[in-house]
């Protein structure tokens, strides 16, 4: 068990331009004390496993408003697994249907945040996050 704080890389991957809900994300764990980097908008999958594996992240929060969820974030758990770094938990957040949520749960995704999740559940989540394989 490691003392140091949780630290989670935030996401963009695909065509998506738009950040400002994942930079808000981003502020609110960096305010609640967990160490948060932002990868930047239009991220391929593959740029954010290498960058989650040269962070040594404990999580990756995929923000997602395309509706290319399913696609991105499978693609992702798969480099992932691939580079043998599947210990790396997922989370998605963004435009995500109950019924999508379900289907990323089944892939191996930690936790599904979709629009309108209160920042307080998406803190409470990570302060309670637990390391581990997914």
């Amino acid at each position: 068990m490691t003392d140091r704080p949780l630290k989670v890389l935030v996401a963009k991957p695909g065509l998506d331009g738009h950040d400002r809900g994942a930079k808000v994300v981003a502020h609110a764990l960096r305010d609640a004390g967990l160490e948060v980097l932002y990868s930047g908008l239009k991220r391929t999958p593959e740029e954010v496993v290498a960058e989650a594996i040269q962070e040594d992240v404990d999580v990756i929060g995929l923000s997602i408003l395309s509706g290319a969820h399913l696609t991105l974030t499978e693609k992702v758990l798969e480099r992932l697994d691939a580079a043998g770094a599947g210990d790396v938990a997922v989370v998605v957040g963004g435009t995500i249907p109950a019924k999508d949520a379900e289907a990323l749960a089944a892939l191996g995704v930690r936790r599904v945040f979709p629009m309108g999740t209160p920042l307080p559940e998406i803190v409470a989540f990570f302060k309670s996050f637990e390391r581990g394989a997914r």
